[in-house]
């Protein structure tokens, strides 16, 4: 629980960072426990949630009781309501669902309108948007199609030398929420970046001011992608997409955020976007992946998500196909004790941005775990699709026997997007990290055939690589995560040759000064990194950002301000947390990241952060 522990600075460093010290606090249960309802509250919670989120709970992917309180009580509500708990929370009245979520959180639910730039401070000035696809940008997850995370000298607008003088420039706090997972996104001197409260905004990168916010109808984890003009209204317009946590899919004005088009990938109780959609010779290809198992108990009839993606005609939002990840739609199979039905194969995911292989006309996606029984050979796996009709090309699996349902599953997800390099020598090659802490290279012309493999750390459900390994021309970098084994056991990251797969370095965070085992101490690095020519930048879970020399591992800058009151352009009160899912933008000289993740035993945050030499 967040309130659980108070960050204070005990020094700032020449660099200008923060080393942040950890102090445990009592809880706050009894305060929320006062808020609503008291008593008849926790019987609520008991008896609608507690058989998922306790720790006697039976296994599950459910967040623990933890978890929850690190919340938002906008958050919580918002998942009972529209989000992944909404067929758990069917029964219950709104003033109940309302209770539950101020008694987790410790606080009341906001009213009104404070999400919305027109609640903040900062307006900019109106300015014609111009044409923003010219000049430095990152746009969309991985910066291209091949989801390298690798961004040019020309575009980044730094060296290593200047790297190491970056300096904060300013803060955007998002309203009401507890995690800033969505990736921000430079393009034509704007950010774009989605919510965990459901906004979407646009913000001038210079300053921090707000132009607009578009309202989704659940949080936005997935990074925006602009596209190419399109005509609209007789004028022309550049489209951004995303979707959000319910399956949505929008398209919205780059230039006024108004709504173009919106569509639902996938219809299934808590199918949700993830990742960010691809957008590539008209058509925009979405992945589904889904927290339908998280719900998972003796009361609860699991599960018939099968992971897909799904292909928009660009312009006018039209379905082009879809393709699951499970050939075979999901049965009936057992009962559990409580006697609710349980459906199966299903899970299969897609947590990951897909890959565009422009050359061969293909996408790769890989794919999360089985849900329930039977596993078949799509899951933990590397697919290709056609991109002209969506057909499943071939199939390549990393990790057998791995159904969450099961006590002994290892959870070894590929969440991480694929990566499609091109060496020196002509060959082509994917790289695939996941979760069970092995890299592998494959082979796009051999169906996936393994061309070399290299194991980076442990493997676990906090280890190995969880949102986005990097590579340029020669090397991938490769982080891990494992802070499940302590903060002396926590994080890593290696630098393997792409030809070989040898070990070129491999450097291990410093341990925490921290005493409690709290997985907000450990450093374990679980965001996606990203590189650019010398310099390679890795986020940890307890709070800090890292720039490390792609020569030898060195550090050359680093910043932490995890737990911090920190002051924004916009007047939100702000506060740094651990740094986790989405990975940095490095553009036009200026790194932007995000500071928050109160998931998963990480340190709850909601701001967006950025740096600059000048």
């Amino acid at each position: 629980m967040v309130s659980n522990y108070k960050k204070r600075i005990t020094k700032r460093t020449a660099l200008g960072f923060f080393v942040v010290a950890i102090v445990p606090l009592s809880t706050t249960l009894g305060r929320a426990q006062q808020l609503q309802g008291g008593p008849e509250t926790g019987k609520l919670y008991s008896q609608n949630c507690a058989n998922c989120h306790e720790p006697h709970a039976a296994p599950t992917h459910a967040p623990d009781r933890k978890a929850l309180e690190q919340m938002t009580p906008e958050a919580i509500y918002r998942s009972l309501v529209t989000g992944s708990m909404t067929s758990n929370a069917k029964e219950l009245t709104d003033d109940q669902r309302r209770e539950i979520a101020e008694f987790l959180s410790g606080r009341q639910l906001e009213r009104g309108r404070s999400n919305e730039a027109s609640a903040m401070k900062n307006h900019c000035a109106d300015e014609p948007l111009g044409d923003p696809l010219k000049g430095p940008k990152w746009n969309g997850w991985g910066g291209d199609l091949t989801n390298a995370r690798f961004q040019s000298a020309a575009d980044a607008g730094l060296t290593a030398d200047q790297v190491r003088h970056l300096k904060f420039k300013w803060a955007f706090g998002f309203p009401n929420a507890s995690t800033a997972w969505s990736q921000p996104v430079v393009v034509g001197g704007r950010v774009y970046v989605g919510s965990s409260n459901g906004f979407v905004y646009s913000l001038s990168a210079q300053t921090g001011c707000v132009y607009w916010s578009f309202e989704a109808k659940a949080g936005v984890r997935a990074a925006v992608t602009m596209g190419p003009p399109t005509n609209g209204s007789n004028q022309t317009r550049y489209p951004l997409y995303f979707g959000d946590a319910k399956a949505n899919v929008y398209a919205i004005d780059a230039a006024t955020g108004k709504l173009i088009w919106t569509q639902i990938a996938d219809p299934v109780a808590g199918a949700r976007i993830t990742a960010a959609p691809k957008l590539f010779d008209g058509r925009l290809y979405v992945p589904v992946s889904s927290w339908e198992a998280m719900s998972r108990g003796p009361n609860s009839e699991c599960c018939k998500f099968r992971g897909s993606v799904v292909a928009y005609d660009a312009n006018a939002g039209n379905q082009v196909w879809k393709s699951y990840t499970i050939a075979q739609e999901p049965g009936p199979t057992k009962k559990t004790a409580a006697g609710v039905q349980q459906w199966g194969p299903s899970g299969g995911g897609v947590w990951g941005s897909p890959t565009i292989d422009a050359k061969r006309r293909v996408l790769y996606v890989g794919t999360g775990d089985s849900y329930t029984a039977p596993q078949v050979n799509t899951v933990d796996a590397v697919l290709a699709f056609d991109l002209s009709n969506g057909k499943m090309l071939w199939s390549r699996q990393l990790t057998e026997n791995d159904v969450a349902e099961s006590s002994d599953a290892p959870d070894f997800d590929i969440g991480a997007s694929v990566i499609l390099r091109n060496l020196p020598d002509g060959r082509d090659m994917l790289i695939v990290s996941s979760k069970s802490g092995v890299t592998y290279a494959l082979d796009p012309n051999r169906q996936g055939a393994q061309l070399w493999t290299q194991r980076i750390g442990e493997g676990s459900r906090r280890g190995g690589t969880m949102w986005g390994a990097a590579a340029d021309e020669t090397t991938v970098y490769v982080p891990n995560v494992n802070t499940e084994l302590g903060a002396e056991k926590a994080g890593g990251l290696t630098a393997l040759r792409l030809d070989t797969g040898e070990k070129v370095w491999h450097v291990m965070p410093p341990v925490p000064g921290c005493k409690v085992k709290e997985e907000s101490c450990t450093p374990g690095q679980s965001a996606a990194i990203t590189v650019i020519p010398g310099v390679v930048f890795s986020g940890s879970t307890n709070g800090v950002m890292r720039a490390f020399s792609t020569n030898d591992g060195k550090v050359l800058w680093e910043f932490g301000a995890s737990g911090e009151p920190i002051t924004t352009v916009n007047g939100v009160p702000g506060q740094g947390g651990s740094i986790d899912g989405a990975g940095p933008a490095v553009v036009g000289g200026m790194v932007l990241m995000n500071s928050g993740y109160g998931y998963g035993g990480g340190t709850p945050g909601n701001l967006l952060l950025v740096f600059g030499v000048d």
